[in-house]
């Protein structure tokens, strides 16, 4: 019956090729479809994870949530109307519109629209990047996160925890509120801020090469403007990042080597030492929590704060040995 990954987007612009430039020139997603008002990008396999309609305002429209066949779709519909949530059934029309078998449509309490789905149609042709990139980390994880904003985290967090079954992986409340949840091994598919309206913070979508990310920083320092967050890591889920501002006055997080956690065996936790071990300095927020989020940068730093990289096959290689201190130490935590 429950949700397993993050399947889909769907995104208001006013300015549709804005979207075409950015969504392909810089992310490095390709474009499958324009017309009609709508355009749509894939990352990987799948005929399509994004889909941008033209709009006098912007913003997310929709987030679409996948789940394992038809029968998990069923039972899925039946808790959701036993918790008192109405739901609709996606007419053919919007299930070939979403490139999906099958899906419904209900809303959280804070008003996102929200679609579960099962069987999201395969591209017959190989994904080709907008730019030269080596790949988005997909797959059974998802197409990444969405980190939401809500006025009253306590009216949103019960229905996704309770009711959609998302499991908590860790929070912390400096230099702003912030609780993460997961749903596969990906350590955080969907995150809340505690903010003063209800609406996104940001989307996440991770590259397989930390190359990719370095030279989209590049690309991005030739309009300063579109920094929202400088390059950084994160003490969560590792991942080395920065942030731009989307067309759609949102952020996204273009990232690299995230964590995989073990969704049996986790343990959440509250994290006291922030948000970022290095970097990710925070433009949108207030002079004030800017200078804590340092602050908490520094104190990680004082205190020797490091975590290992997370890998995957292929994309990297192992160094020899360069340094008698290092190895010594490497061999102290072997037999200690």
């Amino acid at each position: 019956m429950g949700l397993d990954a993050l399947g889909y987007v769907g995104i208001r612009a006013r300015d549709l090729e804005a979207w075409t430039t950015y969504g392909t020139r810089f992310l490095g997603m390709q474009l499958v479809d324009k017309s009609g008002g709508t355009l749509a990008l894939r990352m990987d396999d799948r005929k399509q994870r994004v889909i941008v309609q033209a709009d006098a305002n912007d913003g997310p429209s929709f987030y679409g949530w996948e789940v394992a066949g038809a029968d998990a779709l069923d039972a899925l519909a039946a808790h959701l109307e036993d918790h008192g949530v109405k739901v609709a059934r996606g007419s053919r029309a919007l299930a070939e519109e979403r490139r999906v078998r099958d899906l419904i449509v209900f809303a959280d309490p804070v008003g996102n629209r929200l679609e579960a789905f099962h069987s999201a149609e395969i591209a017959p042709e190989p994904f080709q990047p907008g730019r030269s990139i080596s790949g988005f980390r997909t797959g059974p994880l998802g197409m990444g996160h969405a980190v939401l904003t809500a006025e009253r985290i306590d009216l949103a967090v019960p229905f996704y925890t309770d009711i959609l079954g998302f499991r908590l992986s860790d929070y912390f409340v400096r230099p702003f509120k912030a609780y993460f949840f997961h749903l596969n091994p990906r350590h955080h598919s969907l995150a809340f801020i505690e903010s003063s309206r209800n609406g996104i913070h940001h989307l996440m979508i991770e590259l397989c090469f930390l190359d990719d990310v370095g030279q989209g920083y590049d690309l991005a320092l030739r309009k300063p403007e579109m920094i929202g967050t400088t390059l950084g890591r994160h003490t969560n889920d590792q991942v080395t990042s920065f942030y731009s501002w989307s067309p759609s006055e949102f952020l996204v997080e273009y990232g690299w080597g995230g964590r995989t956690i073990d969704p049996q065996t986790w343990m959440p936790q509250e994290r006291t030492d922030g948000p970022s071990l290095w970097g990710h300095d925070r433009m949108w927020l207030p002079p004030e929590k800017r200078e804590d989020a340092r602050d908490l940068r520094i104190n990680v730093a004082e205190a020797g704060g490091r975590a290992p990289v997370n890998v995957m096959d292929g994309n990297y290689l192992r160094a020899s040995d360069v340094c008698p201190w290092w190895n010594a130490n490497v061999a102290a935590r072997k037999t200690g």
